[in-house]
């Protein structure tokens, strides 16, 4: 008898980097660790040692801005909203190039961050409702600190970001905090250290402006971003929310193969 052709086993779409299953221990850990955090600034004790902080980085970082000229200029220069974009556009590059997740498995990443950032801005929105109601959102330091130097009086025709009147939670660090946590999974030795370096490159300009205390960022934002890891990332989430988003934009990627430029760049990456 003549021997059958044996089929392919069929295959499932690939969900790396994400899990297709529940992970119940980490799940819980991060809410545990986001539970404590916040606990730690709520609880009296503790929020004494937190506030003396903040004071502390406040005053270390603001008043470096005493010495003016270049110094005070790069600041100011980093505290402008559009500077926003050129952080967006590092993050995409970093998740893009190799950087921290493998070539193979980048696009999936890419989607699979940009589900995060919705769910994290659910979760943002609904923390910062219930801090309202709570009375625990306040001023930033640049509002409240005697002596506090404000950039936008130094420099009054940029449109410096240096002030808040709800700077509880940091929502630009919520979103610098995800992204470095969620490469953190994944990157290692070196490539780990440069997203951290680059995370508190993102974070200090609001720091050392005055628009965020150092808990709006390291309680506040880290809170959010813990709930956000929990429910994205070790739930099917990540996996399902990126594979409907790459199914979604197929098309689009396809037709832009097509144009001439990429086709162009395709050609010269095969020789």
């Amino acid at each position: 008898m003549a021997a059958h052709p044996s089929r392919p086993a069929a295959t499932a779409p690939p969900t790396a980097p994400f899990s297709p299953r529940f992970r119940p221990l980490p799940f819980l850990g991060c809410h545990l660790a986001a539970a404590l955090l916040l606990l730690s600034w709520l609880w009296a004790p503790t929020r004494q040692l937190r506030d003396l902080f903040d004071d502390r980085i406040f005053t270390l970082l603001n008043h470096s801005l005493r010495a003016g000229g270049l110094w005070a200029e790069s600041w100011a220069l980093a505290s402008l909203r559009p500077i926003d974009l050129v952080t967006a556009l590092v993050m995409l590059l970093v998740l893009r190039r190799d950087l921290a997740v493998d070539r193979a498995t980048a696009r999936r990443a890419l989607f699979g961050f940009a589900a995060l950032l919705g769910l994290l801005l659910a979760i943002r929105v609904t923390f910062s409702a219930v801090a309202a109601a709570a009375g625990w959102t306040r001023a930033s330091p640049s509002l409240v600190v005697d002596g506090a130097i404000r950039l936008s009086e130094l420099f009054p025709d940029w449109e410096v970001k240096d002030s808040s009147t709800t700077s509880f939670p940091g929502d630009h660090a919520a979103v610098a905090l995800l992204w470095a946590l969620f490469l953190s999974l994944f990157a290692r030795g070196a490539r780990l250290a440069l997203v951290w370096l680059l995370t508190l490159l993102f974070l200090l300009p609001r720091l050392v402006a005055g628009a965020h205390w150092s808990s709006d960022d390291f309680v506040g934002g880290l809170f959010v971003c813990l709930l956000t890891l929990a429910w994205g990332f070790y739930t099917p989430f990540a996996m399902l929310a990126s594979g409907w988003l790459e199914r979604c934009t197929a098309p689009l990627r396809n037709r832009v193969k097509q144009w001439p430029p990429w086709r162009q760049r395709g050609t010269g990456r095969g020789r």
